[in-house]
């Protein structure tokens, strides 16, 4: 990691985390209190609850347009509702799609549609329908969006409050998944092409690199429900601040996933500072849950899954030498 001082942060990208929370905020205050989630909004429907949860796939898709290559930003907005549903110990069961587009192509569509149709077998869920919408005066290019709805029964949905003494185990990532790229985009773009060979993969273009699909984490329901997991994290805007969610606590997480090495590279083309990268970027880690300490080895044993960290009492996230609050 670099220790330059100045360099590219993602709200001079254009993208300003605290801003855009503030602005949720705003929204949603113009409503009365409900079941809601950090990551998905809960009705009660008798003996379990439907979840929601809606998210599309950012800036990413410009990396998709600049190199032609539509077909994996499906399996992105797949992933990027399902991962959310299973951070609150939801089962995902179903899905709707919205693409916006200037006008229509055959073509975008088809391969979209490929890369739906492969995060649709991967998370296991059915797709109900969706809407492809026409607006030239509105969209410049396309937008593509979707909602997930799941199933939970009353005691499945995670508390979402870690304990003191709790592990904290993470997921691999798959790479930069799909949060970020507006920052990623501006760092590499200034000396490259997307074309370019990406330099630690040669035989990959950067924005193949750029485009590895988001991971969508299934398998951890499983654990969800083997275990006794208190809560669980997506880590995706924000970085590792996305622990957080998981209560009012201190993450202290000493053993870390490595980083691919798209993360360097990011940071190195960009000059970008250790903290902002933490803030932005997964850094080689999807997803964390904290469980029992006495349970984490097991659990780590059975996936891919490492033991990463502890949670304490206190307040903020401590990896790296770095404390993000």
């Amino acid at each position: 990691m670099t220790d330059e001082a100045e360099g590219l942060t993602y709200a001079e990208t254009g993208v300003d985390i605290e801003a855009s929370e503030d602005a949720t905020a705003a929204l949603l205050s113009a409503f009365g209190s409900d079941m809601r989630t950090e990551y998905a909004g809960l009705l009660d429907i008798g003996d379990r609850y439907l979840a929601l949860a809606t998210d599309g796939v950012g800036t990413k898709l410009l990396v998709a347009e600049a190199i032609s290559d539509f077909s994996t930003i499906g399996i992105d907005c797949i992933a990027m509702n399902v991962n959310d549903l299973i951070a609150a110990g939801v089962e995902p069961v179903a899905f709707v799609d919205y693409l916006a587009i200037d006008e229509p192509d055959e073509s975008l569509s088809a391969e979209i549609g490929e890369g739906l149709a492969v995060g649709l077998e991967r998370a296991d869920l059915t797709l109900l329908g969706g809407e492809t919408a026409v607006m030239p005066e509105v969209v410049d290019g396309f937008d593509l969006a979707g909602t997930c709805a799941g199933l939970a029964g009353k005691d499945e949905v995670l508390d979402g409050e870690a304990a003191v003494g709790d592990a904290i185990v993470g997921f691999p990532s798959n790479g930069i998944h799909s949060n970020g790229l507006t920052l990623a985009r501006e760092a590499v773009t200034r000396e490259h092409e997307y074309d370019d060979p990406f330099p630690p993969i040669p035989e990959r273009t950067i924005g193949e690199e750029l485009l590895r699909p988001t991971r969508i984490y299934a398998e951890v329901l499983e654990s969800v429900r083997t275990y006794d997991v208190s809560a669980a994290a997506h880590v995706t805007g924000g970085g590792w601040t996305n622990l957080l969610r998981m209560g009012e606590r201190r993450y202290v997480v000493d053993d870390p996933l490595p980083a691919q090495p798209v993360f360097e590279f990011v940071q190195a083309e960009g000059g970008v500072d250790d903290e902002e990268m933490h803030r932005t970027f997964n850094m080689g880690t999807g997803f964390v849950i904290a469980l029992p300490d006495d349970q984490a080895a097991d659990l780590a044993a059975e996936s891919d899954a490492s033991v990463i960290g502890r949670v304490e009492a206190g307040d903020g996230v401590e990896i790296r030498g770095l404390t993000l609050s």
